[in-house]
C-alpha cells in the first residue's frame, strides 16, 4: 500500500511551514507541498513582523521559516497541488504525476490579490509604490501622498485609516460616476479625504505613481493601496464540500477545523485580519489540534 502520512500541509508560507515546523517537533510523518506562490514573496519589507524591528524582506522571511522546518526533517515538495480527494479515512493529494496520502491536510494556499491594470505592477511593488495592506505598512507611508483605489465604500473606509498616517490621502473610486453621491462627498470632507473617479491610466513614475484622468488631469502619488479584493484559494477543497464564508474563505472552528474531517484552513486562506502573526497563530491551532488527534507517539 501507498505510504499514509500524518498530515499533509499544503503551501508553504509562513502559516504552512510553521505548522509543519510544530508538527515535526511532536514527531509525526508530515509532508509540505509547496506550489512556490506565497502572498508574503511580494513584501519589499515588513516592519511590523515581531521579532524584526528593523524590518525584513518577504523572501528573506520566507527563507528563515523554511530553514526552520528543515532543521526538523521537515520534506518541502516544490510542486502545484491539482487535486485533492477522499479515499475512504485518508486524503488524496495529486499534481498530475505523483500522489500523496495522508490523514489529516492543513491547507495553507493563502489568497491572489486582484491587481489594478497597471505596466510594470510588479516593480511597482517590490518598490514599495503599490502597497496591498494598510495595516501592515500604513505606518512606513506616512507623511505621503497616499492614493486609494478601490469602489466608492471601501475607498472611503480605507482612506480613512490611512488619514492615520498622513494629511494627504485620495481615493480613487472606480464605482460608476451616478455612485458617489452627496453623502460619500460629504463624509470625504468630514475625514479630509480628496475624491478623484477612476483613472484611465495608472503608471509607474520615479519615485511614485501617476494617475491619468479622462479630462486631461493627472495625480501624483507617492503610494497607491488597491483595494480590489483577493481570491481565497479554495478550488482544491470545493469537491470535498467544505463550507465557505460570505467572501468565499473557509469556516474554520476555534481549532482550525473545516466542516470537512480532517481538513484544516489556516492563515490568509481563513476570513480574519491577513497578517502574518495570525497565520502562525491558526498554525499553532492547527497543528496542535491534528497532534491531539492522532494515536499516541511515545518513545
Amino acid at each position: 500500500m501507498a505510504h499514509t502520512y500524518d498530515c499533509l500541509i499544503i503551501g508553504a508560507g509562513p502559516a504552512g511551514l510553521t505548522a509543519a515546523t510544530y508538527l515535526a517537533r511532536f514527531r509525526r510523518d508530515i509532508v509540505v507541498l509547496d506550489g512556490g506562490q506565497s502572498r508574503a514573496r511580494w513584501i519589499p519589507a515588513s516592519h511590523n513582523c515581531p521579532g524584526f524591528p528593523f524590518g525584513v524582506a518577504g523572501n528573506e522571511l520566507l527563507a528563515r521559516y523554511r530553514t526552520h522546518a528543515r532543521e526538523y526533517g521537515v520534506p518541502i515538495v516544490e510542486t502545484q497541488v491539482q487535486t485533492l480527494a477522499r479515499e475512504g479515512p485518508a486524503f488524496v493529494a495529486g499534481d498530475g504525476t505523483c500522489e500523496w496520502r495522508a490523514r489529516h491536510v492543513i491547507l495553507a494556499t493563502g489568497v491572489v490579490d486582484r491587481l489594478p491594470e497597471m505596466a510594470d505592477v510588479d516593480d511597482a511593488i517590490h518598490s514599495g509604490v503599490v502597497r496591498l495592506c494598510a495595516v501592515c505598512d500604513g505606518y512606513e507611508a506616512r507623511d505621503e501622498a497616499i492614493g486609494v483605489l478601490a469602489p466608492a465604500a471601501e475607498a472611503l473606509d480605507h482612506a480613512e485609516f490611512l488619514r492615520t498616517f498622513s494629511r494627504k490621502v485620495a481615493a480613487l473610486v472606480i464605482d460608476e460616476p451616478g455612485m458617489l453621491d452627496d453623502a460619500w462627498r460629504r463624509r470625504a470632507d468630514r475625514a479630509g479625504i480628496t475624491l478623484y473617479p477612476a483613472p484611465t491610466r495608472l503608471s509607474l513614475r520615479a519615485g511614485g505613481c501617476q494617475a491619468d484622468f479622462s479630462d486631461g488631469t493627472t495625480l501624483r502619488m507617492d503610494t497607491l493601496y488597491p483595494v480590489l479584493g483577493a481570491e481565497a484559494q479554495c478550488a482544491l477543497v470545493r469537491a470535498l464540500g467544505a463550507r465557505l464564508d460570505a467572501v468565499g474563505a473557509l469556516h474554520v472552528d476555534e481549532r482550525m477545523h473545516t466542516s470537512v474531517e480532517g481538513l484544516y484552513a489556516i492563515g490568509d486562506v481563513v476570513s480574519g485580519l491577513n497578517q502574518i502573526s495570525v497565520a502562525v497563530g491558526h498554525a499553532a491551532l492547527a497543528a496542535s489540534a491534528v497532534h491531539q488527534r492522532l494515536p499516541s507517539n511515545p518513545r
